[in-house]
């Protein structure tokens, strides 16, 4: 066995390191405040090396493969790496004001956050299915955890309890599906299925449980029931990294698989992935329109999300691919910056998250409400905002095949993009124009909420002006 091949997985390897020594620190010290500062800002620091470490073993068109074919890295999941420690550094930056109340636990969330991020890091990087769902499992488990944070909480033991009885389901779906493609072909191995699968009743009844215990993890409809309760239950920092992080790393991973694993059998998912689309965005926009509490608003706008950034995944193309990673980075910093802006209000106002607190917001705290109004109109894809350019680009991936069914989607899409616009103004009148007497009080931020927001901000703002980003994930996904 040659034992340098662990050299390629010097992502994975620099997170294991970042836990222990998270643990060690955590074990050795006391657990007074300036401690549990202090561990926030070690963990920031250790993903600031994990984003270096990937980027050092990026190489140019060339993929990674380990172990057999059971480890695979290539250029485009490595960029993705980077995205998703890029989002988890603003998760911890803006998780601590919060952890700082919490008394002696700020150890075990930094803990459950690199675990997690873990988990996603090998189901990225799998060339098999075992090892794909060791990843996911990984992540999976660690994430129900922290939905469950606080415990003294009713809605957080709730939101806890149906993620975990749905990702035990859904886990089981999805084995399902693996147990029949194996059955099919004698193999776990990615390339190996690729190269024998044929369009049979056990191979396609395996895709369609493989596709839906994996639209679970990405809550795409009809997919999607446990996802406005987890994330009304969850801490808002944990809500954050939920909608984007996870979601990024579930996409990337079905996109991969579709594209290299199915593409013989690319006319039976093709079509399953249109009205999963189609369902995703204009299901959660009606229902979002009808939501008073923000953070259900949130998951309702998260699984429209979803069904955008599968548009990615219907041009089966590389092009399709840099699509997904530019969207999911421009997706993270608008998403972020609104759920930062909500810990803020939810932590200085009795822990309210309804619409009605944000009444008059403008009149006390206008520059969060400037803010919040930078990164809705970045969700809705208003110009000149990087989420315009996001939407443009996945749109442009879905109509690359030329199928008359996929003009229809990408329709269907930006007709939904009206739809979204409408509630997002919603937060905007509250903000801006619904006057009331008892708006919120004025209040300030902490420095690393500040430091969270303008991060975001400036993603917002440039991430689609300065195209050499996007070229930068292009030339890696070629």
């Amino acid at each position: 066995m040659n034992y340098g091949q662990f050299l390629y997985m010097l992502p994975e390897f620099a997170l294991v390191v970042a836990l222990i020594i998270v643990f060690a620190f955590d074990f050795f010290s006391s657990k007074g405040g300036e401690v549990r500062k202090t561990m926030g800002n070690l963990t920031f620091c250790l993903l600031l090396i994990v984003i270096t470490t990937t980027f050092s073993v990026m190489r140019q068109d060339e993929t990674i493969t380990a172990f057999g074919g059971l480890y695979v890295a290539s250029q485009a999941v490595n960029v993705m790496k980077m995205i998703l420690a890029f989002g988890t550094c603003i998760v911890v930056i803006m998780s601590q004001s919060w952890i700082e109340t919490r008394s002696r636990v700020a150890g075990e969330y930094y803990m459950l956050i690199l675990s997690t991020l873990l988990g996603m890091f090998m189901m990225m990087s799998s060339g098999n299915f075992l090892l794909f769902f060791l990843g996911l499992e990984t992540a999976s488990v660690p994430l129900a955890c922290m939905v469950a944070f606080d415990k003294d909480r009713r809605n957080s033991a709730e939101g806890a309890a149906k993620y975990i009885l749905v990702a035990t389901f859904s886990s089981g779906v999805m084995l399902f599906g693996i147990s029949f493609i194996y059955a099919a072909t004698g193999t776990l191995y990615f390339d190996d299925v690729a190269a024998v699968i044929t369009a049979k009743p056990l191979t396609i009844m395996g895709l369609a449980f493989f596709f839906s215990g994996l639209g679970f993890k990405i809550s795409l409809v009809p997919f999607h029931f446990w996802t406005a309760d987890t994330y009304q239950g969850a801490p808002t920092p944990v809500t954050g990294y939920l909608s984007v992080i996870s979601k990024g790393a579930a996409a990337l991973t079905l996109c991969i698989i579709l594209m290299k694993v199915f593409a013989p059998m690319i006319e039976y998912w093709e079509y399953m992935l249109y009205i999963v689309i189609v369902l995703s965005i204009t299901v959660a926009n009606l229902f979002a329109i009808r939501q008073s509490e923000l953070k259900r608003f949130m998951a309702f706008s998260s699984i429209s999300q979803a069904g955008y950034i599968m548009l990615a995944v219907m041009g089966n193309s590389q092009i399709g691919v840099a699509s997904l990673t530019y969207y999911v980075l421009v997706y993270i910093v608008a998403n972020m910056a609104v759920f930062t802006v909500i810990n803020v209000v939810e932590r200085n106002n009795g822990g309210r998250t309804d619409m009605a607190a944000y009444n008059g917001f403008y009149q006390t705290n206008p520059k969060f409400s400037f803010l919040m109004t930078l990164a809705l109109f970045s969700l809705a894809g208003i110009p000149p905002f990087a989420g315009m350019f996001s939407k443009f680009f996945v749109f442009m991936a879905g109509v690359q095949q030329g199928d008359p069914a996929a003009y229809f989607v990408v329709f269907i899409a930006l007709v939904n993009t009206v739809v979204s616009l409408y509630y997002y103004l919603l937060i905007v009148k509250a903000m801006y124009i619904t006057k009331t007497d008892t708006p919120l009080p004025t209040f300030q931020s902490d420095a690393h909420t500040k430091c969270a927001l303008a991060i975001c901000t400036v993603g917002i703002a440039l991430f689609g002006i300065c195209s050499c980003i996007y070229e930068w994930i292009a030339a890696a996904s070629l």
